[in-house]
C-alpha cells in the first residue's frame, strides 16, 4: 500500500478513534437521548441556511473569476460547490471539495487560475471569520476562562496576519526567493505560477469576496446556533462568533474525515467552559455535521448524475 493510501487509512482511523473517545467519555446513551429530542423545525431551518450559504459562496467565487476575466455560468459554480461539499464531508481530507473544484474548472480555464481563485475564495471566508471573532472578543471575554480567550485571540490574530501576508504577496516572494526553483514563489516554477494566480485577483475582487464572506459567516454562525438550539443548548448567541472560528479550523485539519470526531472533541471542550453539558455539546456538533452531510449527499448525487450524463454524451 502506498504512503498516501496509508495516510488516508490513518485519517479514517483518527476520525473513528476520536469519535469513539468522545462517545465513550461523554456517554453514548446520553448523546442519543439528546439527539432523539432534536427540534425538527430548527434543524430544517439550519439546513436551509446551509444550502443558502452554498449559493452565497458561489457568488463569492464568481467575483474572483470575473476579476481574472474567466466567465463561467453561475449555475455551474453552484453545482461545483454542491459537488465539493460531498467530497469535503465524506473523503479523508479537509480540502477534497476544493481539489474537485480546481480540477473541474481547469477544464474551462488555466489550472493555475482555477487554483488561485479557489484558494482566495477559501481564505477570504476564514479571514472574515477570524475578524468577527476578534470583534466579538471584547464583548465575551469576561464570560470565558482566560485560556479560552487567549486561544481565540491567538487563532484569530494569527490567521489574519498569515492571510494578509499571503494576499499581499511581495513580502512572501522576497522571503521565498532564496528557495530552489520548484519551491520558490518568485520565478517561473509551478508553485510561483500558482502563487501568481492567488495574488492576481486584485484587491477590488478580494474586497468583494470579503464582503460576501461577511454574509456567509453570519449564516454560518446562525447555522451553528440553530443546530445547538435544536438539541436543547440554551446559551447566548455571543459565544458562537468566538467558538465557530476554532471549530472551523478543526474542519480544515487534514487528519480526519470532514472533521468528524475532532470537531466533537473540541466542541465539548469549548462549550464546557460556559456550563454546557458534554452530551449536549457533542450532540450540537453532530447536528452541524448532519446538516453538512445532508447537503453533501445531495451534492454527491448531482455529481453522479452529471458524470453519467457526460459519459453518455461521449459514448
Amino acid at each position: 500500500m502506498k504512503r498516501k493510501q496509508w495516510w488516508n487509512v490513518a485519517r479514517v482511523g483518527i476520525s473513528l478513534g476520536a469519535l469513539t473517545f468522545v462517545l465513550a467519555t461523554v456517554g453514548f446513551d446520553r448523546i442519543v437521548d439528546v439527539i432523539t429530542h432534536v427540534s425538527p423545525g430548527l434543524f430544517l431551518l439550519a439546513l436551509l441556511l446551509f444550502v443558502t450559504g452554498v449559493v452565497v459562496r458561489a457568488f463569492r467565487w464568481r467575483a474572483l473569476l470575473v476579476a481574472l476575466d474567466i466567465r463561467v455560468p453561475f449555475w455551474r459554480l453552484v453545482y461545483l460547490y454542491f459537488s465539493g461539499s460531498f467530497f469535503n464531508v465524506f473523503l479523508p481530507t479537509g480540502f477534497g471539495g476544493d481539489v474537485v473544484r480546481v480540477l473541474e474548472l481547469a477544464q474551462e480555464a488555466q489550472a493555475t487560475a482555477a487554483f488561485g481563485t479557489v484558494f482566495v475564495d477559501r481564505m477570504s471566508g476564514l479571514l472574515v471569520l477570524f475578524g468577527m471573532a476578534l470583534l466579538a472578543l471584547p464583548f465575551g471575554h469576561r464570560l470565558l476562562p482566560t485560556g479560552i480567550v487567549l486561544l481565540v485571540a491567538a487563532v484569530a490574530a494569527g490567521g489574519l496576519i498569515a492571510g494578509g501576508l499571503v494576499l499581499q504577496g511581495r513580502w512572501l516572494r522576497r522571503l521565498g526567493g532564496w528557495l530552489p526553483g520548484p519551491l520558490s514563489l518568485a520565478g517561473e516554477g509551478v508553485l510561483a505560477r500558482a502563487y501568481d494566480a492567488v495574488t492576481a485577483c486584485g484587491w477590488k475582487a478580494v474586497a468583494q469576496a470579503l464582503g460576501i464572506s461577511l454574509l456567509f459567516n453570519i449564516l454560518l454562525i446562525l447555522i451553528n446556533y440553530l443546530a445547538a438550539r435544536a438539541v436543547g443548548m440554551e446559551i447566548g448567541l455571543i459565544y458562537f462568533p468566538l467558538f465557530v472560528p476554532i471549530l472551523s479550523v478543526t474542519l480544515m485539519l487534514p487528519i480526519s474525515i470532514g472533521g468528524l470526531g475532532v470537531r466533537e472533541g473540541m466542541a465539548v471542550l469549548l462549550f464546557a467552559q460556559v456550563g454546557v453539558d458534554e452530551a449536549t455539546a457533542a450532540a450540537a456538533s453532530l447536528a452541524v455535521y448532519a446538516v453538512s452531510a445532508v447537503t453533501g449527499l445531495f451534492g454527491g448525487l448531482l455529481y453522479l448524475v452529471q458524470s453519467l450524463r457526460a459519459l453518455r454524451q461521449r459514448g
